[in-house]
């Protein structure tokens, strides 16, 4: 914990950690059969069993770490259509006509969620507030105007206008967006849950014999027809396949002391500024960046704290996440092969798209037909233009390489592909600059790829 120079310390947790109480599960010390296994307890894990709830199959989530600590947890909590420049990345890879189905994906995935929680009566500070959009780049001007237009034929209204938290060149107002706190969400969603739940039970290995998956971990077998892969980072693929795909990038965020009227602001393009309201505090992300570019995140924080004293605060919490950024923008959902099936990707807008994700993988599963099943196919053509995939590998070697000749480099490797770590003084932990596994510092697994501890002297 670093102190804030008024005698208080901030903490190294996320906000939501510290203010919300999640269930705790036992970990697995049996064998099952069942009918579906969910592996992973964030969002998209919690939102396919919320939408397996009425059927009659058998189903079980484990979770490697507990249940929403991960990128949920970590999270600004907000619900949104104004995705930063996602949509012109969309336009441009894609069409207008793709881009147009996700933006329509996000404002009813918006609509479904706050629906649920009216009905289900959850408690995750649910707010809806005005939604800001903004470029302080001369060169972006165009292309913000551009989306505008964009946005009101896709019959969004939108508005100019002016938020003075930030300097603007252009800035647009959309409405009917919402905040909450992710993990209260992830609370009521399982309140009235029947499915059993597993923390501390770590997957280690899939086989498929027959119509079924055998799934092990240290010392038991889960047989079952149904496999939903809801990690973060999808350990089970071949790993030459996945990091070909996509990129991942690291975020720093504050929460500190700020009343103001509620709102949700975002800049157009990288480096990114994403502030919201909470209660009585800001909760300001910034310095995004590709995980293998920077290995100093000390420095990254420092500057974070720099740029929020603009507000005349102190900040309360420090806390950093890791996003999946997928080459095509479009979050990959559906079947990997038969009935292995995933959710990742989501481009840093995982509390829309990991819900989406999860009422997709369920209406698969369930026979039903989804209109959004077709758009996050994995089985899209995604490969219109090589550069990125190349870029994607030259990075990631990269990032190796980094991490080796770092001054903050640890002397312990990642127990997934061997990368150095790099020891993370501000949360307190070991980080991997390849793929993005983290470690405490007794050498246990945060979050996946890794799936074992580290071996510590």
């Amino acid at each position: 914990m670093l102190n804030n120079n008024s005698g208080e310390y901030m903490k190294n947790i996320s906000i939501w950690k510290d203010n919300s109480k999640i269930k705790k599960y036992d970990s697995l010390n049996d064998d099952l059969d069942v009918d579906v296994l969910i592996i992973g307890g964030g969002i998209t894990g919690i939102s396919s069993l919320y939408h397996l709830k009425d059927s009659n199959l058998k189903v079980v989530l484990v979770e490697q770490n507990r249940i929403g600590y991960g990128i949920t947890g970590n999270s600004t909590g907000k619900l949104n259509y104004l995705q930063n420049d996602l949509l012109d990345k969309i336009r441009k890879y894609y069409n207008d006509e793709v881009a147009s189905l996700y933006l329509k994906s996000q404002i009813e995935v918006m609509n479904e969620m706050k629906e649920v929680i009216e009905k289900e009566k959850i408690d995750c500070d649910l707010e809806k507030v005005p939604s800001y959009l903004y470029t302080n780049k001369d060169s972006e001007i165009k292309k913000i105007k551009r989306l505008e237009k964009f946005l009101i034929k896709n019959n969004i209204k939108i508005k100019k206008d002016i938020n003075l938290f930030v300097e603007s060149k252009y800035m647009l107002r959309g409405e009917d967006s919402y905040i909450i706190n992710p993990l209260k969400l992830l609370n009521g969603l399982l309140k009235n849950n029947k499915f059993p739940i597993y923390e501390k039970t770590t997957i280690n290995k899939i086989e498929k014999k027959d119509e079924f998956y055998y799934c092990y971990t240290t010392k038991n077998r889960i047989k079952t027809k149904y496999v939903i892969i809801a990690s973060h980072y999808p350990y089970f693929i071949n790993p030459l396949w996945f990091p070909i795909k996509v990129s991942m990038e690291k975020s720093y965020l504050s929460a500190f002391n700020f009343r103001t009227k509620g709102f949700s602001l975002i800049s157009y393009s990288n480096p990114f500024i994403s502030i919201r309201t909470y209660q009585d505090d800001l909760i300001y992300l910034s310095n995004s960046h590709l995980i293998y570019n920077h290995l100093n995140d000390k420095e990254q924080f420092q500057e974070l704290v720099e740029k929020i004293k603009v507000f005349n605060s102190k900040p309360k919490y420090l806390w950093s996440n890791i996003d999946i950024l997928t080459v095509d923008s479009l979050p990959l959902i559906g079947r990997i092969k038969d009935n292995l099936l995933i959710g990742t990707g989501y481009n840093t807008w995982g509390l829309t798209n990991g819900f989406l994700a999860g009422e997709i993988l369920s209406d698969i599963i369930l026979n039903n037909d989804n209109k959004y099943s077709k758009l996050f196919s994995l089985e899209r053509n995604s490969m219109k233009n090589i550069f990125p995939y190349l870029k994607n590998i030259f990075f990631s070697v990269n990032g190796y390489l980094k991490a080796i000749a770092s001054i903050n480099s640890s002397k312990y490797k990642c127990t997934h592909l061997g990368c150095k770590l790099i020891y993370n003084e501000i949360e307190n932990t070991y980080d991997c600059p390849c793929h993005g596994s983290r470690f405490r510092e007794d050498g246990t697994v945060i979050s996946a790829p890794a799936k074992e501890k580290i071996k510590k002297d």
